[in-house]
């Protein structure tokens, strides 16, 4: 029998969650309290503990009204021990209870669960690909209890890991020939990788992130917008960035987040002006060697390819981190509960328009 109670304090909830399996940054306090200010959600942060009084399962569920209704998300979560099927349906009950309760037109998770790792279809013989059994039955309670499969994947469901446990020549070894020469070629050409703090270089990542985002033809938000995503998170302890630079010239940068037992690559940016000194790799390398300085188990390079195939607009950066000897993990996805599927039918086909005028809108501003 588990018991369901909320957690009103940040430091109380970071603990319980970071003791957790499959705990994730975006379950942190830190992470609701940037959605509540940047978007709008509401956090809410439950623990569920089972009859001696331990948390065995977390869950940061943010909601959103939709008019007279509501929308439920749990990025990246719950946070519980997947292979233990009693518990996971466990705190599913409560989970599905609560968005009766809340007359929510969906609640989505998409909880850090392994479905599987390498690349399906045999097009890399040397990592042939894995299905995980625990995964695959957590797939499985889900689709027996009803829930769907989301048409909004919120997060990545692909990305590739590195195991942080192999020594640094291991790990350099892992590599592909192309990468390690590139890591050489920055450090003969004088490139100087720096960890960036205070706000003279979150300007500096600001304007090589915009320059990144004309090269790459995505759009960007305003400075405050990332002044709080990466600030904040840099003096809460649980992200870290970095510069590259040459003669004193920014040319890259990235910003590392951290928390539990692994660190994820979630921005990285660069100029326009001299690539051929092959910054970015150098950088990336030095995040890497930092994570591992700092004791976590694994570097997340947070993102690959939904199919792996050329023309998925993922296979430049899906090359670049590959490069770098990790292996491709595939997660189960998220996933929808839908107490009244009316509400989600009509929801799912009006709210794309929606997103795509609003959007038209701001290209236009």
């Amino acid at each position: 029998m588990l018991t369901l109670s909320p957690i009103t304090d940040r430091d109380a909830w970071n603990a319980a969650l970071g003791a957790l399996p499959c705990a994730h940054i975006l379950q942190t306090w830190e992470w609701g309290d940037f959605k509540q200010r940047e978007t709008g959600w509401q956090p809410e942060r439950l623990a569920f503990s089972a009859g001696s009084g331990a948390t065995v399962a977390a869950a940061s569920v943010l909601t959103r009204r939709a008019g007279p209704l509501r929308v439920m998300y749990v990025p990246k979560g719950p946070a519980l021990a997947y292979d233990d099927p009693a518990l996971a349906a466990a705190v599913l009950d409560h989970l599905e209870r609560l968005a009766r309760q809340r007359r929510a037109i969906w609640l989505k998770i998409d909880p850090d669960v392994i479905a599987g790792t390498g690349i399906p279809g045999g097009a890399d013989p040397d990592r042939p690909p894995r299905e995980h059994p625990a995964g695959q039955r957590v797939l499985d309670l889900l689709r027996g209890r009803g829930w769907r499969f989301s048409a909004s994947q919120v997060q990545f469901r692909n990305t590739v890991t590195l195991d942080l446990a192999q020594d640094e020549d291991a790990l350099l070894a892992g590599m592909n020939q192309g990468t390690r020469r590139k890591i050489r070629q920055a450090t003969k050409q004088d490139v100087i990788v720096r960890p960036a703090a205070g706000d003279a270089d979150l300007h500096t990542l600001y304007d090589l992130y915009r320059t990144t985002g004309a090269r790459q033809e995505f759009l960007i938000r305003p400075l405050d917008y990332y002044r709080d995503a990466w600030g904040s998170f840099i003096a809460a302890g649980l992200a870290q960035a970095f510069l590259a630079e040459w003669q004193g010239q920014a040319l890259a940068g990235l910003v590392l987040f951290h928390f539990g037992p692994k660190a994820w690559y979630f921005y990285g940016m660069s100029s326009n002006e001299e690539r051929q000194r092959m910054p970015t790799y150098l950088l990336q390398w030095e995040a890497i060697r930092w994570a591992k300085a700092q004791g976590y188990a694994t570097y997340d390079f947070w993102g690959a390819p939904n199919t792996f195939h050329e023309d998925d607009p993922m296979w430049g950066v899906y090359r670049f981190k590959d490069g770098f000897g990790g292996t491709v993990v595939r997660h189960i996805g998220a996933w929808d509960y839908v107490p009244n599927r009316a509400l989600y039918w009509a929801y799912e086909r009006l709210m794309p328009g929606v997103l795509g005028t609003m959007r038209r809108l701001a290209r236009r501003g």
